[in-house]
């Protein structure tokens, strides 16, 4: 299953869009991930934004290879369905703003997995269209919006993630927003045009904002 399989199977209404990430800001991820990790004997230490250098056996105290830490990612996204739950507000939040906006998932997995991770999506009553993508995200949200006169959003917990987008489509509301307040604390600041939302109830009050325009 390709990316632009995914895509040509998109088809927007004549409103707004919201494109959003799904780890960290749809579905929790770090503390499923955290303990996914224990599962298998080993710990996630919160010493800097990143997974590798930051796993550890719980044995011997190794931190595992980037080769480990890809295989355990791989593994945890297979049986993702028995590991992770909704942000809190998401799923109220996303089915109000449904109603003035399409939305789109955009996770950053690899697309092998998009069957598991659709089915919990719909197993939570977040019915949104999936795509699964390893690529960069500003062509993609580039692509989907396709320079409509129309207001578009973005979400994501990623710095480099929004700033893709920024260079894509620059006339995108962007929004950071990450689930996980001990990691958040050690994320790179995004750049000034973000704005950094507390929360989904935050998020929703920017983009109506943005739509209001």
């Amino acid at each position: 299953m390709s990316n632009t399989l995914f895509e040509d199977e998109i088809r927007l209404s004549n409103r707004p869009l919201v494109v959003s990430d799904i780890d960290e800001v749809v579905l929790e991820f770090l503390d499923p991930f955290r303990s996914f990790l224990e599962s298998r004997d080993h710990v996630l230490l919160p010493r800097s934004f990143r997974l590798t250098g930051n796993i550890i056996h719980r044995a011997t105290e190794r931190a595992a290879s980037e080769a480990d830490v890809k295989d355990m990612l791989d593994a945890f996204y297979a049986t993702q369905d028995r590991w992770q739950t909704p942000a809190i507000g998401v799923v109220e939040t996303l089915r109000e703003l449904s109603k003035q906006a399409d939305i789109v998932f955009l996770t950053a997995m690899p697309p092998r997995h998009a069957a598991t991770r659709r089915a919990l999506l719909d197993r939570f009553d977040l019915p949104y269209p999936l795509l699964a993508s390893e690529e960069p995200k500003g062509p993609i949200v580039q692509r989907l919006h396709a320079g409509r006169a129309l207001p578009v959003v973005f979400i994501d917990d990623i710095a480099r993630n929004l700033q893709s987008v920024q260079e894509h489509a620059p006339s995108c509301l962007l929004i950071n927003l990450m689930a996980n307040a001990e990691f958040r604390a050690l994320a790179p600041a995004p750049a000034d045009c973000v704005h950094i939302a507390a929360d989904w109830g935050d998020a929703a009050k920017a983009i109506r904002a943005h739509f209001a325009r």
